[in-house]
């Protein structure tokens, strides 16, 4: 059954008996994998192995029932004094006993350690097979799902996942069936060595232990679930804080980001305390029980001994046995939690893999074929949201190896334009083309290869820098690499590093500035050398001297190559075949920079908003410059009062070339 929070957060699975069948059946394929024989080879003999530890489990007791028949035979005369060869006899057998018991107890650690041993490599296998297959599923989910998870959230699911498989194998497979086993033989056992009272009496008492543990750790796993909430919670709110250390830094909020984190762990806290708590109730019932069930059969076995139906060999027996089953019963509790917990896990990684990617290839898709590279915009609508349109009955085209310069103020859609190009979204009504092949019916590999992108916002992986580079291709050669670094005008920085090209660049890149994130961005796409490129606010994170460099090496690249520059800055696009003016979603002006600023419409005055800004910026640098001289040189320029005027004074007229 599925139970959703009030909070309207993800659905808990109530594990119960059908959800444990159901996950089982689940990972039957990866516990028994078809294409590994020499995996079920290993389960058979596991299951061997473990029938063959159980029964040498029930049979060890009996050394101490021998061994203490034998000693009371002695201690009580029970055999002539006279017979020497028969004292000598029953002198030895205890020992006998004990010998083979003790050789017992060592075959069952024994059994039990190679079992765990032959199976470790099965469950581990079906471990790194489900984790792959969540971590491939992860990758094929749409962006939209990505925008909307928590990093730290999604992380835990799976990691609890990925633990939850084994917990579950090796439970299910080395603790629950052993266990059922076992007491299944004790039973024979009982009903066959004794009366069939002993075996009610032992039924009865494992019934009431195991319908006591039920209700306990069904009480119990309702705080677990509190606690693994408020745990993925304070998980989620330190990577979230770790991830924006920066942020953080830059408002003085670490008291409150401690503060968020403190309230989480408060719940934990609490949660936590709950669980312990509830522990002890759980063990000392337990104990309750089993106990009052021991203390039954032994008064029975006294009884029987003083009737002269049993010895005390038998009374050591039945002991023996009654401990022997405690300890696999002593774990019930804990075992019943922790496969309800994986099954609730792997709910949880399970309902992550039957989340559908909004963004599929038709079965029917073919490869993308670029043979010029024309990319055609025709009546496109979209909306992330229906109640908010973005675009509008967009329509243009770029032809092939010419560039299309999209600009307009923030929120009009131009970043959705390239979204949707690379078909992260589909369009919810007209179509985009690549060479008039629609791109929904074209596989989203072979489109993505096509496309290259130098995104605005540029994140690395926590690699090294030729790493990095080496993304966009990785079959080019570290000569390629290096070439496409001086296209990108970053690797003479590159070889001043301490490591050169080896140089780590930190989580998400933070170890290099934003121009330089950028420009390996560049030298990634470089590489790949796709036939059409999308550059989003490419330059925007370059100083004025370095973007001159970056717009000529892209300048370089782009030749032949079909282009679309989505552009903030709109001194990077005035040599652009053509320009789109995008507002509110529609496409309200279009042409080359010389003609929008021929109509003195929005792209006009965009432009003269940045220059006027641009030349604000100038002045005030000006400014700081001259501030930054007359604060080193208080007195002056170092002159005398009386020295005299230098030539170049401003009452001179001057040069005209000035």
């Amino acid at each position: 059954m599925v139970r959703r929070r009030r909070d309207g957060g993800p659905a808990e699975m109530t594990a119960g008996g059908f959800a444990f069948f159901q996950t089982i059946r689940r990972l039957q394929a990866f516990i028994w994998p078809s294409d590994r024989p020499d995996l079920k080879r290993r389960i058979a003999i596991a299951i061997v192995l473990l029938v063959l530890t159980k029964v040498i489990t029930v049979l060890v007791p009996y050394g101490f029932k021998f061994a203490t028949d034998a000693l009371t035979l002695s201690a009580t005369g029970g055999v002539p004094a006279t017979d020497d060869g028969w004292r000598s006899y029953v002198l030895a057998a205890p020992i006998a006993m004990v010998l083979a018991y003790g050789l017992g107890r060592i075959l069952m650690v024994a059994l039990a350690q190679a079992r765990d041993g032959i199976t470790a490599p099965v469950v581990m296998h079906a471990v790194r097979r489900l984790s792959l297959l969540v971590f491939r599923h992860m990758h094929r989910l749409s962006l939209r799902f990505h925008l909307a998870r928590r990093t730290g959230a999604v992380s835990r699911v799976v990691d609890r996942g990925r633990l939850a498989i084994e917990t579950l194998t090796r439970t299910a497979l080395l603790t629950v069936v052993p266990t059922i086993l076992e007491f299944a033989l004790v039973l024979g056992v009982l009903a066959w060595q004794f009366r069939a009272a002993y075996s009610g009496v032992v039924a009865a008492m494992v019934a009431l232990y195991l319908v006591f543990t039920y209700f306990a750790t069904e009480r119990r796993i309702g705080f677990r679930r509190v606690l693994n909430e408020n745990d993925t919670d304070a998980s989620s709110k330190a990577i979230d804080s770790l991830l924006n250390y920066e942020t953080v830094k830059y408002f003085g909020n670490e008291a409150r980001e401690a503060d968020r984190y403190d309230r989480s762990m408060a719940g934990y806290e609490k949660a936590a305390i709950r669980t312990y708590t509830s522990l002890a109730w759980l063990n000392a019932g337990q104990a309750l029980i089993f106990s009052v069930g021991l203390t039954i059969c032994m008064i029975m076995a006294v009884a029987d001994i003083q009737a002269g139906r049993n010895t005390i060999g038998d009374f050591v027996l039945i002991n023996a046995m009654m401990i022997q089953l405690y300890v696999p019963l002593n774990f019930m509790g804990f075992v019943y939690r922790e496969i309800k917990l994986a099954v609730a896990d792997l709910e949880a990684m399970f309902r992550l893999l039957e989340q559908s990617p909004e963004i599929q290839d038709r079965p029917d898709a073919r490869p993308l074929v670029v043979t010029g590279g024309t990319i055609r915009f025709e009546n496109v609508r979209f909306a992330y949201d229906p109640e908010r349109q973005i675009l509008k009955d967009v329509s243009f085209e770029a032809p092939a190896g010419k560039t299309v310069a999209i600009v307009g103020p923030s929120g009009a859609g131009k970043s959705t334009i390239s979204r949707l190009l690379f078909r992260f979204y589909d369009v919810q009504s007209g179509r985009i083309t690549i060479d008039g092949q629609d791109i929904r019916a074209v596989t989203q590999t072979s489109l993505r290869d096509a496309i290259g992108m130098v995104p605005q916002d540029t994140v690395l992986f926590n690699d090294t820098v030729r790493y990095n580079i080496r993304y966009g291709r990785w079959d080019a050669t570290d000569e390629e690499v290096e070439r496409a670094a001086e296209l990108a005008q970053i690797d003479g920085f590159i070889r001043l590093l301490p490591k050169g090209y080896e140089t780590e660049v930190g989580e998400r890149g933070l170890k290099l500035s934003g121009g330089e994130k950028q420009r390996v961005a560049i030298a990634r796409t470089i590489l790949k050398g796709p036939p059409l490129l999308i550059l989003d606010e490419a330059t925007s994170a370059l100083d004025s001297a370095t973007e001159k460099d970056i717009q000529d090496a892209l300048e370089t690249v782009s030749r032949g190559r079909t282009t679309i520059v989505i552009a903030h800055r709109l001194s990077t696009i005035v040599a652009a075949d053509e320009i789109l003016v995008l507002e509110a979603g529609e496409i309200v002006e279009r042409g080359s920079h010389s003609d929008l600023m021929a109509k003195g419409g929005l792209y006009a005055s965009l432009w003269n908003r940045q220059r006027e800004a641009d030349q604000a910026r100038e002045t005030l640098a000006r400014v700081g410059e001259a501030a930054a001289i007359a604060t080193a040189h208080p007195e002056g320029d170092g002159r005398d009062d009386d020295d005299p005027e230098p030539p170049g004074d401003e009452d001179e007229p001057r040069d005209a070339a000035e």
